[in-house]
């Protein structure tokens, strides 16, 4: 006789769902999309949900659209997001600039495919870091996040839209096909406690003020009130011009340097106080071989540490999900066995993300595996390293 087995209650979503869902969690008022292949599927989800959860969803007639609509949802005072993939985000630089000078909250959400142009549309790769991190035109500061499996996406979605709020910036959420089109079940009632105790934090957002109110005030942490517009006696500009403190327009070579200033102290707040170093899985005390890679190169990589343990080694993995701003001090701990062969991997011929640790914190890697015909990570390619 069969017995039943109890198991806990889990939910079934693909990684475009899961942002979706997080969205929704986060209290995301608007959303705007122009499909495009593998992102569509938020799309079509939050589309779905709207009645239920309010959401007001725009399907705009093209990437310049979907992104300029959303920060003017932003402007009033809503949480907003836009989805898309490489090809639409090259669309969106200039508007994801606007959002940099204005210091209007954005979450944009890019689920990459091989390309260049338009590639190989249903396949997967991550090949859009470097664009992700320094898209836009001029310098201004962004939060770049990758979760590695759908769980970690509901969780950094909810992480995503508290920092934009926090820090008045664009933050990014970097997906694949791989990670947005594959079904994975999750825990669900892991997931709704954590919904359940989540409170959005809106940072430094206000409802009213007096006539002394500058929008863009000179701060140490680099983060200054906003307001949300339409109160009585107050008044500011958030347009694409460098500005004084109250908003009006400037050419002046010191107001100029005051305000890049004011914007660059808020990665040096970040770093202080919503950083969060790489995970590990496996035992990177004992491994000699150590893997390094980020988004959904987490899923073969746990699977590559488990098949190396049942064959006898120890094999570590380093797993990055905040991908920028980085902490160099606190990176550099991870790599500070040289006896230890660490190895690169990545889906895409460049190695990005070595790039990035090369540029940031001075870390190169002799060792690598790229896989860019469009087709996942195999554990084998772990394994042949070993």
């Amino acid at each position: 006789m069969l017995t039943k087995k109890e198991s806990p209650k889990k939910m079934v979503v693909t990684g475009n769902e899961a942002f979706a869902y997080g969205a929704v969690a986060a209290d995301c008022r608007f959303y705007s999309a122009y499909p495009m292949t593998p992102s569509s599927g938020v799309l079509t989800s939050v589309a779905a949900w709207g009645k239920k959860t309010g959401m007001v969803v725009r399907h705009a007639e093209d990437e310049i659209a979907v992104i300029n609509s959303a920060l003017g949802a932003s402007f009033a005072g809503v949480r907003s997001s836009v989805g898309t993939s490489g090809g639409g985000f090259a669309l969106m630089v200039e508007a994801l600039s606007m959002s940099g000078i204005t210091e209007l909250p954005i979450v944009v959400f890019i689920s990459q495919r091989p390309g260049p142009a338009t590639g190989m549309p249903t396949w997967t790769e991550q090949a859009e870091l470097l664009f992700a991190i320094h898209g836009g035109h001029g310098e201004f500061p962004k939060i770049v996040l990758a979760p590695g499996d759908h769980q970690e996406m509901v969780e950094l979605t909810l992480q995503a839209f508290d920092l934009a709020d926090i820090y008045q910036l664009p933050v990014i959420v970097m997906s694949d096909m791989l990670l947005s089109e594959s079904h994975r079940s999750i825990p669900y009632d892991e997931i709704q406690a954590k919904i359940k105790k989540y409170i959005p934090n809106r940072g430094k957002l206000v409802s009213s003020a007096d006539e002394s109110y500058k929008r863009y005030l000179m701060t140490d942490d680099g983060v200054s009130p906003r307001l949300v517009p339409g109160g009585v006696k107050t008044f500011y500009q958030a347009n694409s011009y460098e500005h004084l403190e109250d908003g009006h327009t400037t050419e002046s070579d010191v107001e100029r340097i005051k305000q890049v200033d004011k914007r660059a102290r808020k990665i040096k707040t970040y770093l202080s106080n919503h950083f969060i170093i790489p995970t590990t899985i496996g035992d990177i005390q004992k491994a000699q071989t150590v893997f390094v890679g980020w988004g959904s190169t987490k899923g073969v990589a746990n699977e590559a540490v488990k098949k190396a343990k049942e064959m006898g080694k120890d094999v570590a993995y380093i797993h990055f999900s905040y991908l920028y701003p980085l902490d160099k001090n606190k990176i550099k701990t991870l790599f500070s066995d040289s006896s230890k062969q660490y190895i690169l991997v990545e889906n895409n011929s460049e190695g990005q993300l070595g790039k990035l640790l090369q540029m940031e914190v001075g870390i190169s890697f002799e060792n690598k595996i790229l896989r860019y015909d469009g087709r996942p990570l195999a554990v084998e390619q772990f394994i042949e390293k070993i």
